[in-house]
């Protein structure tokens, strides 16, 4: 892609757009109206959701991600409305869903003072996110959201937030949109240890009852063939959490239902039976 010099505005709008982004749920604000004034002029690349609350817009990008396999995102203002999604980041990132919450911030000459409605984003939402960066000039814009889109979709998804100063929309930058691939710090998918496969083994062999709980990381990777291999292998039941429902046909014959307290009496016997309990993804 060709260097150009465009507002930080601009820069995140192609950013989103070279990341194939096609909706963002959102409510405009003060400090994050740079952007909806440049995503007018994308209007034909970009639809923008409009909701009445901001946590609604995490919830909506939520569904959005869950319905497409694509990342949700969100824009919101500073202050109140950054305050408002904590609520869905805290859904996304128990649930591994992918995100991308971008809100609005002060001016950054203005941080630390008290600024109307300046709110410590970044601190509130990192218990609640892989990721959490604050961005104070325009050239970090586009590498920011580089790498956003690679921590929130790479590994177990979760949510990421990006909290941008209004200097930094407006702000002039050279452009040069680079996807990321690699980050030295993030480790998505590590080595697999052969030691405790075989560990895992010896002790599946060893128990008289075991029980397979199988989790969304399942339907996530794709490993519904491999789960049902291995319980008909070994002629282990199976249980799902409530996210992990789909894991396994309902059908099949060593398929036992949800756990938990609004699930089935099957698999709560099981699990309260077993003598190894196996949590799968």
């Amino acid at each position: 892609m060709a260097t150009e010099k465009i507002s930080g505005a601009e820069a995140l709008i192609k950013s989103l757009i070279a990341e194939k982004t096609e909706y963002i749920f959102g409510y405009p604000g003060g400090a994050i109206m740079p952007v909806f004034d440049v995503l007018y002029d994308y209007r034909d690349k970009l639809k923008h959701i409009l909701v009445r609350h901001e946590q609604g817009a995490t919830h909506a990008a939520q569904g959005y991600a869950r319905v497409s396999g694509k990342t949700g995102v969100v824009m919101v203002t500073s202050g109140p409305a950054a305050t408002n999604i904590i609520t869905g980041l805290s859904d996304a990132m128990m649930d591994s869903t992918p995100l991308i919450v971008i809100t609005g911030q002060v001016a950054s000459p203005l941080l630390g003072s008290d600024a109307f409605q300046e709110t410590d984003v970044v601190g509130i939402t990192q218990p609640v996110t892989k990721w959490s960066y604050q961005i104070r000039h325009s050239e970090e814009i586009a590498w920011a959201v580089a790498r956003a889109f690679y921590i929130a979709g790479n590994g177990r998804p979760g949510p990421v937030v990006l909290d941008i100063a209004k200097d930094a929309q407006t702000g002039m930058t050279e452009f040069d949109y680079k996807p990321c691939q690699f980050i030295r710090s993030y480790n998505p998918y590590p080595d697999i240890q052969p030691g405790e496969i075989e560990e895992a083994a010896r002790l599946i062999n060893q128990s008289r009852k075991p029980f397979i709980l199988a989790g969304q990381g399942v339907i996530i990777s794709h490993a519904e063939k491999e789960l049902s291999e291995l319980s008909e292998k070994a002629d282990i039941p199976v249980g799902c959490t409530l996210l992990g429902l789909s894991a396994m046909p309902t059908d099949h014959p060593l398929y036992k239902g949800m756990l938990g307290m609004h699930g089935s009496i099957a698999a709560n016997i099981k699990t309260n039976e077993c003598d190894l309990l196996i949590a799968i993804g």
